[in-house]
């Protein structure tokens, strides 16, 4: 009996909202609803880094986000990262990247950037609205006189040394001895990781993990030094750093949501293996400052150049002559020689070249790779599998595809910038073995920019190179049988 009363309770109930709504109460549908919380993450004399969590506090989720405030006047963004910068006076505009711009109900998304300056965001608006109902919430930071110091977790000793926290990470690499090896547990690593210790021939220094040790930079940070190198209180936000590190070889992890992957300055005889990097902010894999005689193989690349496309090369060998002032440690000029690139995966969505190959580098080996060229962006003249500027490489094995999206010219690339002091940029390079599937697209697998500027050192390409779907065919120079 209590329970048929209750029924007709029910039923009466609904009638009644029948007849006083003239229709049956419908569904709310779903909405999103995003905050953006502001906060300061250190401060100096000068300026500050600080950032945005954005919170999805609905129940449909974000599709793309973006963020605008003012700054006072005498303060100005210097830098950022996680988000694309536009500008206009006073006024900032943040749109998400490309890997954080879905935001699921109660999930967040964070972007940061650094501030010449004291003056902290106002008017801050979120796709429109004000940020938290009328304003960004903030937190306070304890304000020092310099950038804050990193990890006091004390070396580890031993010749095997295992980590399962960034601090421990950042520990050993501050304290690697020749010979040692460091082993990552699964898990991710938040922090800035960078090494000046050198290994030997004899004794390298090995760092290995599972892929699913993740490294994660959420900086930079701080304030940057002219010429990029390690600096106290400065936080490159490169995912992983070699600086004056020789003899490493790195193997099995992962590097990613770094404004750079993996960087090697000064740092010769670096062996990269089996590594993944990938949803970076510009180049995936750099060898600098003269990293002659190191090796990538086996390793994948994808989604780079997410803030800045015509910087998101896969692996980038050297340095532009227009930088060989901060970078030119070998007589004036970045001699990354004798690096070899071998057998990995690059693509899709590298947003610049898969490799480019910079001026004033010598003798490498690009072999057996496989560039898979959706998303190539076509900006910085990034319209290439390879751009090759440098002397006396081998290019051959390797295996190339191009289909939309993308912006696509030819297959292979040279070019002959001029330096000082004087090299055959782009001189006396080889094609050998390469196939290449240009989707009707591209206009030659191998494009030779200029004969006469090579005919002491001529390019060579030869015959055993194949092409499909071309719009012009294999090269546009005569092939070598």
């Amino acid at each position: 009996m209590r329970k048929s009363v209750f029924l007709g309770v029910i039923t009466i109930s609904a009638a009644a909202a029948v007849i006083a709504f003239g229709s049956p109460v419908t569904a709310r549908a779903a909405a999103v609803n995003l905050s953006a919380a502001f906060a300061q993450t250190s401060v100096w004399t000068t300026g500050y880094g600080g950032g945005y969590t954005l919170t999805n506090r609905g129940d449909a989720a974000a599709t793309g986000w973006t963020v605008e405030f003012d700054l006072p006047a005498g303060s100005a963004v210097s830098s950022s990262w996680s988000a694309v910068r536009t500008q206009a006076g006073p006024h900032y505009r943040f749109t998400n990247a490309g890997f954080n711009g879905t935001i699921a109900p109660g999930a967040t998304a964070t972007f940061g950037f650094n501030v010449a300056g004291t003056g902290r965001p106002v008017a801050c608006t979120v796709n429109g609205v004000p940020c938290d109902g009328g304003g960004q919430a903030t937190t306070t930071p304890t304000t020092t006189a310099s950038p804050p110091s990193t990890t006091t977790t004390p070396p580890p000793t031993g010749d095997v040394v295992d980590v399962s926290t960034a601090a421990q990470l950042q520990a050993a690499l501050a304290g690697a001895t020749p010979g040692q090896a460091i082993r990552l547990a699964a898990g991710t690593y938040r922090g800035s990781f960078v090494t000046t210790k050198a290994g030997t021939a004899a004794r390298p220094i090995r760092l290995s993990g599972p892929a699913d040790a993740v490294l994660i930079n959420d900086g930079p940070a701080g304030e940057a030094p002219s010429c990029p190198g390690p600096t106290a209180g400065w936080d490159s936000g490169y995912g992983l750093w070699l600086s004056g590190a020789p003899y490493w070889t790195l193997s099995g992890f992962t590097v990613q949501e770094s404004k750079k992957g993996i960087v090697a300055d000064d740092s010769p005889h670096t062996t990269i293996d089996g590594v993944t990097v990938h949803h970076i902010d510009e180049e995936a894999v750099h060898f600098r400052r003269s990293s002659a005689d190191s090796v990538l193989k086996n390793s994948t690349i994808s989604y780079t150049g997410l803030v800045q496309p015509g910087y998101g090369e896969g692996v980038y060998l050297g340095s532009a002559n227009s930088n060989w002032g901060c970078h030119g440690n070998s007589g004036g000029v970045d001699r990354g020689d004798r690096i070899q690139v071998l057998d990995n995966h690059i693509g899709p969505f590298v947003a610049a070249e898969p490799i480019d190959v910079k001026e004033g580098t010598f003798d490498g080996l690009i072999r057996g790779n496989t560039f898979d060229g959706r998303g190539i962006s076509g900006q910085n003249s990034a319209d290439s599998w390879i751009d090759v500027k440098g002397i006396g490489y081998t290019i051959e094995g390797n295996t190339g595809t191009f289909a939309p999206p993308g912006t696509f010219a030819n297959g292979y690339e040279n070019h002959n910038p001029s330096t000082s002091p004087s090299f055959d940029n782009g001189c006396g390079n080889v094609w050998r073995a390469n196939r290449s599937d240009l989707g009707g697209v591209g206009e030659y697998a191998i494009k030779i920019s200029s004969v006469s500027k090579c005919a002491a050192r001529p390019n060579v390409v030869y015959a055993s190179n194949t092409v499909t779907n071309a719009r012009s065919g294999l090269t546009n120079v005569p092939v070598t049988p």
